[in-house]
């Protein structure tokens, strides 16, 4: 039986979508014949006020050539093409979807991401073969509660939208395994959101909650979890049953001590920007397997010695607290008044710090006192260098982030490909107007960073760069920040939508007239999903 006739056998309201049809946009056949085909269509960045009813009725309608010709070779029979699986309609001018939509029931990834949505329909619900739906950057005040019955969805982004609240029944999502609901308006969570067993990924920053449900604790898959910029006062320690939790984001809060978190998995914690004013010794106990921790732009005044037996941490970040002493009953940290180096955040903090000296060196005494510790971070910013100083590579087995920033650097060394465990490397320019140096800057994307397949974070604002290769930097499968603002990029090349690791990428201050700065100001999901639709294919 046919497609067409398999619809009026099930009873599919054949004249649905006619209905109350309005005069708008159709889509081309040619254009539909070829999603016939590959059972995907992208319709994104159209200009699109309304989805087009023929596409609505892909699945119902025979294409218009089958009336006119019925000698099909065999590549053209439309009754054994298939139905819609894919429907991408990102970055148009969509203010609602219709009930129609339920004519795709074939549908496994819905992209309306980027459009001007308010609601949607309870026809969503209908969709049982969803495994995606982005709806991300729209006006969603709400969500149907319909939606919550979709058992085969595995991923939801509804960031940047308005929701205040979730419906009770969320819970029912039960194979979902991403949640993303960054950048909305949410001042609670349902207890039932515990239910879903089978997340893995669970975005909530840039909302207004002032605590999380005890029901998280029922998340044993998840690894990692964002609820920075909130209004967290605390964290419950139930959450340590979350038993896969790899990765903490709690920046941007009100919290006043560290969590008490003994979760086994926990490699990554954030916590930067709250109101922390003590290290407790029974709070560091519990990070057993901790990796990174962050406590910068806290109100930290003492460093427990405990930090030192937390042999898994590589990179440990103080920075901005108030601190001036060890803890009580230990020695005392030399201040830089009283030392020219302090061997105390070496032995530490396994940290080598020499900045804001205006040298055009490292002097070789500093390398000397740390001969023999591990050392993970190096911050040399705020000199006068033109070379990366050569002794770094006696690190090499664990330096993970330097800081070279604010220097006079054109070029990098061939010798930082032997730092096998580099992670984070800054190489800003300060930008003045009056700088005597503005031919000290990088004006190429430096070409052994390319190597570094460890990198994490690479920041190269305020430089010269006028072009970066996207095919080599999508080998480089861990970098998540990439900063390339106020250079000379004249264009972005689409391919660097493919570099999906990115979570953070900053282009602001080029001189490139696409992508445009409304698209820029949406955030880097938005800009790279814009560069991939820019692809020749």
């Amino acid at each position: 039986m046919s497609r067409f006739g398999k619809a009026k056998a099930n009873n599919v309201d054949s004249l649905a979508g006619f209905r109350a049809q309005k005069k708008d946009t159709v889509i081309s056949h040619g254009v539909l014949n070829a999603a016939r085909k590959s059972g995907q269509l992208n319709l994104s960045s159209r200009g699109l006020s309304e989805v087009p009813q023929n596409v609505y009725r892909l699945n119902i309608d025979p294409p218009e050539d089958a009336h006119q010709n019925v000698s099909f070779d065999a590549s053209d029979r439309w009754w054994e093409q298939t139905d819609l699986t894919k429907l991408l309609l990102s970055s148009n001018q969509l203010t609602h979807l219709s009930d129609d939509i339920r004519l795709l029931a074939g549908l496994n990834i819905l992209d309306l991401h980027d459009n001007q949505l308010s609601s949607l329909p309870s026809a969503l619900g209908e969709l049982q073969e969803l495994h995606q739906l982005r709806l991300s950057h729209n006006q969603l005040t709400s969500l149907p509660e319909e939606l919550c019955t979709l058992k085969n969805l595995r991923s939801l982004t509804i960031q940047q939208n308005l929701l205040e609240s979730l419906p009770e029944q969320v819970g029912h999502l039960e194979n979902l395994s991403e949640l993303d609901l960054s950048r909305n308006h949410l001042k609670g969570l349902p207890s039932s959101l515990g239910c879903l067993i089978g997340l893995q990924k669970l975005n909530l920053c840039h909302n207004k909650l002032t605590c999380l449900p005890d029901s998280l604790r029922q998340l044993k898959n998840v690894k990692m979890l964002d609820c920075s910029n909130n209004q967290l006062t605390h964290i419950p320690a139930s959450l340590s049953e979350m038993v896969a939790l790899e990765q903490l984001y709690l920046r941007h809060n009100k919290l006043c001590l560290l969590p008490r978190l003994s979760a086994p998995t926990l490699k990554e914690l954030y916590v930067g920007n709250n109101q922390i004013e003590q290290l407790e010794t029974e709070q560091l106990e519990c990070l057993t397997a901790i990796s990174i921790l962050e406590l910068r732009d806290n109100k930290l005044k003492t460093i427990p010695e405990q930090i030192t037996s937390l042999s898994t941490l590589t990179r440990l970040d103080l920075t901005n607290n108030d601190i001036t002493t060890a803890d009580e009953g230990h020695t005392a940290l030399t201040l830089p008044s009283q030392a020219r180096f302090n061997e105390q955040k070496i032995r530490t903090l396994k940290l080598l710090e020499f900045s804001e000296k205006q040298a055009d060196q490292i002097p070789n005494e500093l390398f000397d006192a740390a001969a023999g510790e591990d050392v993970t971070t190096a911050n040399f910013s705020k000199n006068q260098m033109t070379s990366i100083p050569s002794r770094l590579v006696e690190f090499h087995a664990s330096l993970s982030d330097i800081n070279l920033g604010f220097n006079r650097l054109t070029c990098c060394s061939p010798d930082i490909c032997k730092l096998l465990n580099l992670k984070h490397i800054d190489l800003r320019y300060k930008l003045c107007p009056l700088s005597l140096f503005t031919e000290h800057r990088f004006r190429f994307f430096p070409e052994v960073l390319y190597h570094i397949v460890t990198l994490e974070t690479v920041l190269l604002g305020n430089n010269q760069v006028s072009a970066v290769d996207p095919n080599r930097l999508m080998k480089l499968d861990h970098l998540s920040t990439l900063d390339l603002s106020n250079n000379d990029l004249l264009n972005i090349p689409p391919e660097l939508g493919l570099c999906t690791n990115l979570r953070c990428l900053i282009l602001d201050g080029n001189p490139f007239r696409t992508p445009r700065a409304a698209i820029l100001a949406k955030g880097t999901d938005a800009v790279l999903e814009y560069l991939r639709s820019r692809i020749t294919t």
